[in-house]
């Protein structure tokens, strides 16, 4: 009976834990720790029309941001790298001003107003701002560098800022 009862404890136990941890946001990183992964920022490289970050930041397990000036105009991205892909993606939430976004297992969580989306694809899940998908950017890794366009930069931007996806 008392072993029984002890089940029936650690069990209850168990879900709460599970429940507090589901209503806090809580989910696995790409590294499978539970822990949500902060952005590091870090300066982009310009060559002409090439921008690079280092791609051993991106490979340590990081949510990179970095930004870039076109024109008069800032814009800020993000990388990050979920099993064996790396994602470069405009890094904006229009409604709500947000530049900053967490990782948190396969879902990007806006720091500003903590709406969700999906890592992979950046479409909205849930939240005021979930409208807004974050375009991906074309890129090629050369070297120890992810690299990209500033056209592709710039278009991934643009087609952030409007609701939807072009």
């Amino acid at each position: 009976m008392k072993t029984r009862m002890m089940a029936i404890a650690v069990t209850a136990l168990a879900v709460v834990v599970v429940m507090v941890l589901v209503a806090g946001g809580c989910s696995l990183d790409s590294n499978g720790t539970g822990v949500e992964i902060k952005p590091t920022w870090t300066p982009a490289q310009i060559e002409g029309d090439q921008i690079s970050i280092p791609k051993g930041e991106v490979d340590d397990g990081n949510m990179i941001h970095f930004r870039v000036e076109q024109q008069g105009d800032s814009m800020v991205f993000m990388a990050y790298r979920l099993g064996e892909e790396i994602y470069l993606r405009a890094s904006i939430c229009p409604p709500c001003r947000s530049e900053s976004f967490s990782l948190a297992g396969g879902t990007l969580v806006c720091n500003t107003c903590g709406t969700r989306f999906r890592a992979t694809t950046g479409d909205g899940i849930s939240g005021a701002c979930k409208s807004y998908p974050k375009a991906e950017v074309a890129y090629a890794v050369t070297g120890d560098r992810v690299i990209a366009s500033m056209n592709d930069l710039v278009t991934a931007y643009q087609n952030t800022e409007i609701a939807g996806r072009p």
